[in-house]
């Protein structure tokens, strides 16, 4: 994925990535669009703006004026851009007049990546700013404001009215602005002279003719108008300005939202984009790039005030930063966590006795020393820990969805222990310096003394004592320690300098490590030849006079808008260097490392020569040896490419490389095909590399192609070499490269499989099965490959629980969590396909509570032949009913496992149900653990990542294990299966966890090379298990069949996930009953037997003259039988009679409540009482095996007779 992405843009869902990506067929369309007739047309039937505003349901074709695009906020505190330049390519803005800007008569409008956003975007097509179109759209909430989304065809429309002038505009709009400021009129009739007048007067032909921008230096009102030859003059259009006025900052933040205002401040804190100032009133949030201010400058700003997310803060170009003077920073002030409030915002604050209890998604939840909870994000994830208690913790007051946020800045803003040397400051940084300049070392500890030393080496208290200012006369690694009596040391703080003597070069810019020791400084006629073109915006240059040195890169990015160079460009490069995050997750600031990048935005690119060779690239594998075991173990503290998969790649950044012969090891997904240099070693059946607990296998390499329709699964390999330079976007290095300049790739052997385990009426065959997403709702094609998966893949299963099992109509939140239908789409489409008549069972979740889509509310579920196995009566749960066991069975069945345990907040529930299977009954527990959403990644910032969501998951496999515990505590012998997608691997601490002595997870039987059912970012890993109770791992074998997760829709994966398979031989645990009737020498008339579950044991000394009369579901035994009748008159519906096998002397069928009778291959006489139906009762013999009705056969009787 090419391109950059901003931090204030939209979010980017971490599970679907939204890809911008262009192809031939686009560009094709796009050309067409410019000469078809189609694209301007006369006015057609259409809502108004205005209409589509209060009417905002169903489609609709809505015809207004382009007048900008949506800025920031959404509700009532969305900001509109209506000049340019614009920014944002996703959304437009249209009124019913071209010069609106009250966003009450504005409505917004969605474009999604395609033709038309291609076409409408104003980023792209700033002259389309003003023009009337047409659109087709849903009328639906964007922004949370009434909008239009989903736009299907749209039409430039020519005004209503032909002979009419057409409007001027007005450049920037109306509103307050900075003393002269210039405004441009302009109309969209070719050849039309403008009029206007600043008096308040109507313009005519003879007021002042428009040549030329119109200096605003006072408050003045513009009206204007236009004519042309043969035309109706246009309307008049009023535009009124103010001069802006310098505020305090309290009152700036006043204002409206939208209102353009002017302050001056004191920078407290440069987050990026984001720069913190405040008064001695208030603080605020600059919000722009290209921003050159840093701590303690004195600034003076105008911009629009804006809220992003609650978070107040003025919108900025750079030219509206001024810098008019240098002071102090100001003392944070120091509050408790209920004092971190509006009033606050903006501001530098400090709070004592901090402890850091959590951590997810770049959020730490603390205490202050009051047990008030507030929230820390710092920009670096890595100052804090989790339990740790800290003296103090400053930062900036920030804000995010009406939570309040404190931002340390860097190091020096923790305090981790008040009787240590605080942190060691240098003056410059680290960076580019002129010879002879000075650092300025200091520490805020008073009193203590600072030794350092030049050469590298350690300070210790022999080394040199700071006594002022240090000239820096040669490039320097300055090292410094702060010492106090009575304190501990300070850390060693460490600075590196190089001398601006002469040219700099790239490599010198990289350094040696992962931040550039000129970031942040400005750097000029940076020499290079383009060696890869990103877009019009982004390109890769390379030196061409290299150090030589593996460790420097000699590669790197540089941002220009329209920048408008080739590869194979000789240029020389002036800006600003800038350690840049592009794109990735929404957390990507706190989780991804940033690139290194010559920021020109200011600058200068020139070109030097064009057409020239480019430099070899590096062969990875052969000119520097790829490690492939280890990604970080020093935790950035050694950089050292040659062990450390991070510094490897890090070493290569923005480099030209080569990867030889590349193997496939993962299916193209997101427009990148993971590979493996020919040389290294996979180890998967499929081709793939398969993760174990020490190695996450560093060696993989993403080629980012950009082009998602590129078909290559696992086990493919390419017939030649890929090149291409080295990036970083989503949390990973990637290669980018073009699918044009791709060797020929090759089909590997790897292909779908099929089960080895073969059908025994005799033994349970039990799969689990994510489905991913599945409802009613879910297109034929994917309904059509999970059954034939079930069908053909897996032979027809006995039992399948699966996961992701969504209510009927699936992500639309309707309120509706019953998923009858959806489990009915997939049973009808296994039968339709020859497969068995499958029955369901599940328990709808409470709305929108379980995780997942919201609305799609998923949950786990069975299905289970209705011929071979059955559920064993109990109530059914609710969605808040915990199950139990007791006497044998389970209390609900199916039942779900401590529902409203806070550990399954926002997650899926476990549910237990009990099967009988020829006669013996098994519990199986299907299971979906919450996500790994959260943890940091791989080649993430932070080394070692912190794994956030295996918290929860540690507890919910904690609550299931000792479910299992309870079950065997009473029932030494009873079967267990615990199965699905448990979100972890077999050598987790929640699965060991989950595991304990009582079960056995068969996963850990499949051969190593096997082992897989997921693959993620080239990782094949173990996510779905199926474990069982030890008293049947001995007679289970388990297969992992292989049919999704190495392989791409085009070969017919169906699912993210591959299904998991055993078969098992049940043990012969004694059936436990609700009531026994031992019968010994027993006579009377009549029995009448009301308890279901009742086991009624006859010996053959019993008598019982007129028959035993079950009223409910029973079991009947014994060598008594073969003299007495048995009544079967249940009093509701389904019962199951069990008859053992017995001879029986004769059985009366009374009513139609009986769902199955067992054991039935023994009785001598069948009879029925008139008008009952035993069409639909299941007649089953003694080893479970169903057997013709006897009534049906003796109805073949009589009609022979």
């Amino acid at each position: 994925m090419y391109g950059r992405k901003y931090e204030h843009g939209e979010d980017i869902m971490k599970k679907r990535r939204q890809r911008k990506h262009f192809n031939i067929a686009i560009i094709f369309a796009v050309v067409l669009s410019l000469f078809a007739p189609v694209n301007v047309s006369k006015a057609a039937e259409a809502m108004t703006v205005a209409q589509a505003i209060a009417n905002n349901s169903g489609n609709a074709t809505v015809e207004g004026y382009i007048v900008g695009v949506v800025k920031s906020g959404s509700g009532s505190s969305i900001t509109y851009a209506h000049t340019g330049p614009f920014t944002v390519d996703t959304n437009l803005a249209l009124a019913d007049n071209p010069n609106e800007t009250d966003k009450s008569k504005i409505i917004p409008v969605q474009l999604p990546s395609g033709s038309i956003r291609t076409a409408l975007n104003l980023k792209d097509n700033p002259a389309n700013l003003g023009k009337k179109i047409q659109i087709t759209a849903s009328l639906e909430a964007y922004f949370s404001v009434p909008g239009l989304k989903s736009p299907t065809t749209y039409t430039f429309v020519e005004d209503t009215n032909p002979t009419k002038v057409q409007p001027v505009t007005a450049s920037p709009a109306a509103g307050a602005v900075a003393a002269g400021t210039t405004v441009t009129l302009s109309t969209a009739t070719a050849g039309a002279k403008i009029y206007y007048t600043t008096d308040g007067s109507e313009p005519t032909e003879t007021s002042t003719e428009y040549t030329g921008p119109i200096t605003i230096d006072k408050d003045v009102t513009i009206k204007a108008m236009a004519t042309a030859n043969e035309l109706e003059n246009s309307d008049v259009q009023t535009f009124t300005y103010t001069i802006l006025q310098e505020q305090s900052i309290a009152d700036v933040r006043k204002q409206a939202i939208g209102a353009q205002v002017s302050t001056t401040g004191i920078v407290t804190a440069v987050l990026k984009n984001t720069v913190y100032i405040q008064d001695e009133t208030a603080g605020i949030v600059l919000y722009g790039s290209g921003l050159n201010v840093k701590r303690g400058d004195k600034v003076r700003v105008k911009g629009a005030l804006a809220d992003f997310n609650t978070l107040l803060e003025i919108n900025v170009q750079a030219s509206d930063v001024q810098v008019i003077g240098s002071e102090t920073v100001p003392q944070p002030q120091v509050l408790t966590a209920d004092q971190l409030q509006e009033d606050k915002e903006g501001m530098l604050v400090s709070v004592n006795n901090v402890t850091v209890e959590s951590f997810s998604n770049g959020n730490y939840t603390a205490k202050d020393g009051n047990g008030n909870t507030f929230v820390i994000r710092p920009e670096d994830t890595s100052l804090l820990s989790v339990n740790k208690t800290y003296t103090s913790i400053t930062g900036v007051l920030g804000a995010y969805k009406n939570t309040y946020q404190l931002i340390p800045r860097d190091a020096a803003d923790i305090i981790s222990d008040s009787n240590k040397v605080q942190a060691i400051a240098a003056t410059p940084g680290s960076g580019l310096v002129k010879k002879g300049e000075t650092v300025t070392l200091s520490t805020a500890t008073e009193g203590a003394t600072i030794y350092y030393t030049t050469d590298n080496s350690e300070p210790t208290t022999n080394s040199l004592v700071y006594n002022g200012p240090i000239p820096i006369t040669e490039n320097t690694t300055l090292k410094a320690v702060a010492v106090k009596d009575g304190f501990k040391n300070s850390d060693i703080a460490t600075f590196q300098y190089i001398i601006q003597d002469g040219e700099i070069r790239i490599h010198d810019i990289q350094g040696i490590g992962h931040t550039s020791p000129l970031d942040g400084k400005n750097v000029s006629d940076i020499e290079g030849i383009v060696t890869f073109v990103v877009d019009s915006d982004n390109l890769y240059m390379q030196d061409l006079q290299p150090d030589h040195d593996d460790k420097t890169s000699e590669g790197i990015l540089v941002y220009k808008k329209s920048h408008g160079v080739n590869v194979g460009d000789v240029v020389k490069v002036s800006g600003q260097v800038k350690e840049y995050v592009l794109e990735g997750y929404a957390e990507k600031l706190q989780t991804d490392l940033p690139v290194t990048e010559i920021n020109a935005s200011s600058g200068s690119i020139t070109k030097v020569s064009s057409g020239q060779p480019l430099p070899a690239p590096i062969v990875i594998g052969k000119d520097r040896t790829l490690p492939t075991e280890i990604i970080d173990n020093d935790s950035f503290t050694k950089f050292d490419p040659e062990e450390d998969g991070i510094d490897f790649f890090e070493s290569l950044e923005g480099m030209l490389v080569q990867v030889d012969h590349p193997k496939v090891v993962a299916p193209q997904k997101y427009g990148e095909v993971i590979v493996v240099p020919e040389a290294i070693p996979t180890n998967t059946i499929a081709g793939g590399l398969k993760i174990s607990e020490t190695d996450y296998n560093p060696e993989r390499i993403m080629i980012d192609i950009n082009d998602e329709n590129f078909v290559a699964k696992t086990g493919d390999h390419f017939n030649g070499s890929i090149k291409g330079v080295v990036s970083y976007s989503f949390s990973n290095y990637k290669v980018l490269s073009k699918k044009a300049d791709l060797p020929p790739l090759i089909e590997g052997a790897t292909a779908r499989e099929t089960t080895t385990i073969t059908r025994d009426p005799e033994k349970l065959t039990i799969a689990s099965y994510n489905v991913e997403n599945f409802s009613a709702e879910t297109d034929d094609a994917k309904a059509t490959k999970l059954a034939q998966a079930i069908v053909e893949n897996l032979k027809q299963p006995d039992i399948i629980g699966l996961s992701e099992m969504q209510d009927n109509d699936g992500e639309t939140d309707s309120g509706n969590t019953n998923a009858d239908q959806s489990f009915a789409k997939l049973i009808n489409k296994i039968k339709e396909l020859g497969g068995p008549e499958y029955a369901y069972t599940d328990i709808a979740p409470e709305n929108n509570k379980d995780g997942g889509a919201p609305g799609g509310n998923i949950r786990v579920g069975f299905l289970y032949k209705k011929e071979q196995v059955s559920l064993m009566e109990a109530p059914k749960g609710t969605a808040t009913q915990a199950v139990g066991f007791e006497n044998g069975k389970l209390t609900l069945n199916p039942g779900r496992i401590d529902p409203t345990n806070p550990a399954f907040d926002s997650s899926r529930k476990p549910l237990a149900a009990q099967f009988e299977f020829n006669g013996k009954s098994v519990i199986v527990v299907a299971n979906h653990f919450n996500s790994k959403g959260g943890d940091l990644p791989l080649f993430g910032k932070v080394q070692p990542p912190v794994l956030t969501s295996e918290a929860k998951r540690l507890e919910i496999a904690r609550i299931v294990n000792n479910f299992v515990k309870d079950i065997k505590s009473k029932d030494p012998n009873a079967n267990i299966v615990v199965l699905g997608d448990f979100n972890d691997f077999e050598f987790s601490n929640p699965l060991k966890t989950l595991k304990g002595n009582e079960l056995t997870n068969m996963i850990e039987k499949v051969p190593a090379e096997e082992r897989y059912s997921y693959t993620y970012q080239g990782n094949s890993q173990v996510l779905d298990h199926i474990l069982v109770s030890n008293n049947l791992a001995q007679s289970t074998i388990v297969d992992i069949v292989h049919i999704n997760s190495s392989f791409m829709e085009e070969h017919g994966r169906a699912s993210d996930h591959d299904p998991v398979i055993i078969q098992t031989q049940l043990g012969t645990a004694q059936p436990k009953y609700d009531k026994i009737y031992n019968l010994v020498g027993f006579s009377t008339k009549k029995l009448t037997v009301q308890t279901a579950n009742s086991l009624i044991n006859m010996d053959s000394t019993s008598v019982i003259r007129e028959g035993i009369w079950l009223k409910n579901s029973a079991t009947v035994k014994g060598e008594g039988l073969k003299n007495t009748k048995i009544i079967i008159s249940p009093t509701s519906k389904d019962a199951v009679i069990d008859l053992s096998g017995v001879e029986v002397k004769e059985v009366l069928i009374d009513n139609a409540n009986v769902k199955e009778i067992r054991g039935a291959e023994n009785v001598q006489l069948w009879t029925v009482t008139n008008g009952v139906d035993t069409s639909n009762i299941i007649f089953k013999d003694s080893k479970g095996e169903v057997i013709t009705s006897p009534f049906l056969y003796m109805k073949q009787k009589e009609a022979v007779s």
